[in-house]
């Protein structure tokens, strides 16, 4: 496969780079100068956008041209994992081509056969799936009991999509006209270029890479520098499909925007921050082809006065600390009803009390550490804002090193301002901020109060109550008792600054695909 021949650049600041913590850069390493460390991480309003410096790689010269690698790291340990080449703008031609070869020749298979073969790949999954689970703990720190869980979820979603395609993705006929045959035929748009994202490093690019070979394009799917053997993973599963049907591609932000402005691709798909799906989507407007983006979040919760308090405080608080607070979609505000706000308060404590950190290989641990450790800064200058504004700490609150690893205790604390940052800006780590309401109309005014548009939960048993809260809120998903979790059945979308466009369901796989209109007339 073409991965196997990767060449490499140096990486420079680029124009997708939002964050200090944007793990596009975490382990990159330059040889003969002393580390630069990121800028310190600052709160951010909305409207503001965030720089850093950039980052920093081992440079190799080789006749003329600068030539770099990255390095994965395991965030417990601080060791390296693996050293990768990665791919020079030189060379983006040549994999576009191979893939554009392929899609030739994918896009003719029939869609029957093309299921089953996609569907005869996942095996790679099932006989590899310890080995999986293992890169994903090593590389980003979740625990290993909770990895082998994501293989589980990226099954659910290729056999659901697989199941699904032949009727969502064949011909739609329009009623018969005299004289005429009119249908509408959906077609692949070609080259997909998948840019995903670490925290889940699995299910994240399993939902674009089954919707775009189900629907006959083929890939080049550019995994984070943090879990790029998640990427090869791919890459050895469905290169037994075609040759160059998928191909992961390691480049840097430079390249990869010079990819998509410059190369032959055809679709974009993102999963990352909003200031890198705003510079996509700048760059994809100028060829005129369109992309899916899955950007923030900042997912509020609601429990009402008639919810079951002792379910809800496990729901939220599982949704707000599993993989370590991680999570695109993960719980990161809840408002109570005065009704029942001091006794969630009680039953959520012991429940953050109860996490145990340490190393994710041991079956004991149901934390791990951080995979960006700058993210400990930014909770820790949230929390001061909180507490200085009349907040009080009830559990955690404080970053800790076990190992190598940098940790952020499972923290539970209460807030009176919808406009601190707490309550405004993705976190990303295990922080739970709750804030008292006196009805359901101010608990949803604070949740509609927000850049981010993702998912949104309603702690209720009263099903005309989440009817109303549902119209109401704006988020691309409404939940009633249940939160953090993606439904293959159902279209994964985002309002505002979460993103555009679907990934999942009917949805998805026409998200990758353009409409085709056949118009013949049959007789004069």
């Amino acid at each position: 496969m073409f991965s196997k021949l990767l060449k490499v650049v140096m990486i420079t600041r680029s124009p997708l780079s939002s964050s200090p913590s944007s793990p596009e850069f975490q382990g990159v390493q330059r040889r003969g100068v002393c580390p630069i460390k990121p800028a310190i991480f600052q709160p951010k309003r909305r409207g503001a956008t965030m720089d850093f410096l950039g980052c920093l790689g081992k440079v190799l010269q080789d006749a003329g041209s600068t030539l770099m690698t990255v390095t994965t790291f395991n965030p417990f340990t601080g060791e390296s994992i693996r050293e990768w080449e990665q791919l020079n703008f030189k060379a983006l031609p040549e994999a576009a081509a191979g893939s554009q070869a392929a899609f030739v020749n994918w896009r003719g298979v029939p869609l029957t056969d093309r299921v089953e073969r996609v569907r005869t790949a996942l095996g790679y999954f099932e006989t590899n799936r310890e080995a999986i689970a293992a890169d994903i703990t090593m590389q980003m720190g979740r625990p290993l009991t909770q990895a082998r869980g994501e293989i589980d979820g990226l099954l659910e979603r290729f056999n659901y999509l697989c199941d699904i395609a032949p009727e969502v993705l064949a011909a739609d006929a329009i009623s018969d006209k005299k004289n005429f045959h009119r249908e509408i035929l959906h077609e692949p748009h070609g080259v997909v270029l998948i840019i995903t994202a670490w925290n889940y490093p699995l299910l994240i690019a399993a939902s674009g890479v089954a919707a775009a070979l189900l629907a006959g394009n083929t890939v080049l799917l550019k995994h984070s520098t943090r879990t790029l053997s998640i990427g090869e993973h791919f890459e050895k599963a469905f290169g037994a499909c075609a040759e160059e049907l998928l191909q992961h591609v390691v480049m840097d932000h430079a390249n990869t925007a010079r990819l998509i402005e410059e190369g032959d691709i055809n679709h974009v798909m993102f999963t990352g921050s909003v200031g890198g799906g705003e510079k996509i989507y700048a760059s994809t407007a100028k060829r005129h082809f369109d992309c899916n983006l899955e950007l923030g979040g900042k997912d509020g919760a609601y429990v009402a006065a008639d919810a079951d308090v002792e379910q809800s405080a496990a729901m939220l608080v599982d949704g707000a600390m599993f993989n370590a607070g991680q999570c695109c979609c993960g719980i990161e505000r809840v408002y109570v009803h005065a009704a029942v706000y001091d006794e969630f308060l009680a039953a959520c404590q012991p429940l953050v009390e109860g996490y145990t950190l340490g190393d994710p290989l041991d079956a004991a641990t149901t934390q791990g550490p951080l995979t960006a450790a700058s993210s400990a800064q930014k909770m820790e200058m949230l929390i001061v804002e909180a507490m200085a504004a009349g907040g009080e700490m009830l559990a955690g609150g404080k970053a800790r090193q076990i190992g190598k690893g940098i940790f952020f205790e499972p923290t539970l604390l209460t807030v009176n301002r919808n406009d601190l940052a707490i309550m405004q800006e993705e976190n990303f780590g295990p922080l739970l901020p709750v804030m008292k309401v006196a009805d359901d109309a101010e608990a949803i005014a604070n949740i509609n109060d927000s850049e981010f548009g993702l998912t949104a939960v309603i702690c209720t048993s009263d099903r005309a109550r989440a009817d109303a809260f549902a119209k109401a809120v704006e988020a691309g998903t409404i939940f009633m008792n249940r939160c953090d979790y993606l439904d293959p059945a159902l279209p994964w979308t985002g309002l505002k600054a979460s993103g555009k466009g679907s990934s999942l369901s009917c949805y998805g796989l026409l998200a990758m695909t353009r409409p085709k209109a056949i118009h013949f007339r049959t007789q004069f």
